[in-house]
């Protein structure tokens, strides 16, 4: 009887020691989200996200629209919808989180944009970002940013011994213009941050809307269609079409070493850039003025001297492609105002303001599909943890740097999410 005993506790204690070890291997996770702001691909990636909360510690979501409606209700919308499906899911893996537990994870961050400085006010979401990364475990923090960088600054803002616990990957791209003073900020306070700046390489998991095979337009009438409540609603966004731009930063910790953004992972692969490109002018430009894809475009215009305009209001406006933008004083007659674009080639602008004597401007730059040219003095410089998207020339996929290195494994982490789905085929 007693060696009974001692045996039942000694697999006890086996047992406990193999679920921490477990435990340990995951990877430390806050998502933040714009979901239900002005795309719904983030919907979509919400979906993968909770079907695979097994491969991770998740530790947060975060909801930070900055531009558009979204908000925690949307959040906390798909988590309804996950509670439905998840005792067929559980029936194959073991795991998952239980709704009540990723209800509390849920965070509501910043839902404007960051101002001039870019930081404002502490949100739930910030604070919590803090919290975490201050708890007692050695593992790093990686927060995967879908969105902007807004509560990502204001942490770093309000917290800065956080910085090296953190480890950043973020969707950039176009959310790098919905949140341009938040980026800067981070990058010329926290240069050394170890951050992978995604601005393209993610373009190669959007499905190819040519492509009409299982993995592309056809992913979904393969695969989706009818199957569960997460299948049900996942064809409310883009007729079920996988766009799903944010889901390689979750790609990017289920398969490779995180700690090694240089190798493949199922996210591709990213190169070390030790500067970031920043473009200055000080007046109108023309055409024959450049600026680099996805890098930071700065104006710094003189106009009226202005003692009634406080110092970093919002008082002139970018119009390029249709869509406004925000500048603003930073006194003694000086304007500032900063953009980024993805688009290319030759665009037009105006800028503009309701203040008497600000005399409107018309003009062009020019964005080149490059982010290796010749160094700038106005670049940004960053320390030896910032990565970026591959511009060597076989890595380029339909003119999006590093897209063929997603592109390489992207049917392999489409083929193992379906076989998530074949789960809840009745």
């Amino acid at each position: 009887m007693k060696r009974i005993a001692l045996w039942t506790v000694v697999t006890m204690l086996w047992s406990l020691s193999v679920i921490s070890l477990q435990a340990q291997t995951l990877h430390r996770v806050i998502v933040s989200t714009d979901i239900g702001g002005t795309d719904p691909d983030d919907n979509q990636s919400m979906t993968h996200l909770l079907m695979y909360t097994d491969r991770f510690d998740l530790e947060g979501i975060i909801s930070s629209p900055s531009y558009g409606d979204g908000s925690t209700k949307e959040i906390f919308r798909m988590i309804d919808i996950y509670e439905k499906d998840l005792p067929v899911l559980q029936k194959h893996v073991r795991g998952l989180i239980k709704p009540k537990a990723l209800r509390r994870l849920v965070k509501q961050g910043r839902m404007t944009e960051a101002p001039a400085c870019g930081y404002g006010e502490p949100t739930e979401g910030s604070e919590w970002i803090i919290r975490q990364a201050r708890k007692k475990d050695d593992r790093p923090l990686y927060v995967l940013v879908w969105g902007c960088l807004e509560d990502v600054a204001q942490a770093l803002h309000d917290a800065p011994d956080i910085a090296p616990k953190l480890r950043v990957h973020w969707i950039g791209g176009p959310n790098k213009k919905w949140g341009v003073n938040a980026y800067c900020y981070i990058i010329e306070h926290f240069p050394d941050l170890w951050m992978i700046e995604n601005n393209t390489t993610y373009r190669g998991f959007i499905y190819d809307s040519k492509n009409k095979d299982q993995w592309n337009v056809g992913f979904y009438d393969t695969h989706i269609k009818d199957v569960g409540h997460l299948g049900r609603d996942f064809g409310s966004y883009y007729k079920g079409n996988p766009k799903m731009g944010d889901t390689p930063s979750l790609l990017y910790m289920m398969k490779g070493d995180p700690a090694r953004p240089e190798q493949q992972s199922w996210a591709g692969r990213f190169v070390p850039c030790h500067r970031t490109p920043r473009s200055v002018f000080y007046g109108a430009t023309t055409a024959k003025d450049t600026a680099q894809i996805c890098g930071i475009i700065e104006w710094q215009l003189k106009g009226p001297v202005r003692e009634d305009v406080a110092i970093d209001s919002a008082c002139i406006t970018l119009d390029i492609r249709k869509q406004q933008w925000k500048g603003y004083y930073k006194g003694n007659g000086l304007y500032v105002l900063r953009h980024s674009t993805y688009y290319t080639g030759t665009l037009d602008y105006t800028i503009t303001s309701t203040i008497a004597g600000f005399a409107p401007i018309k003009g062009q730059i020019t964005i080149e599909n490059t982010w290796d040219v010749a160094p700038k003095s106005t670049d940004y410089i960053v320390g030896s943890q910032w990565w970026t998207d591959s511009y060597l020339p076989a890595d380029y996929w339909n003119r999006c740097a590093g897209a063929q290195s997603q592109i390489q494994v992207r049917q392999e982490s489409m083929q193992d999410w379906a076989n998530r789905w074949a789960w809840l085929r009745p």
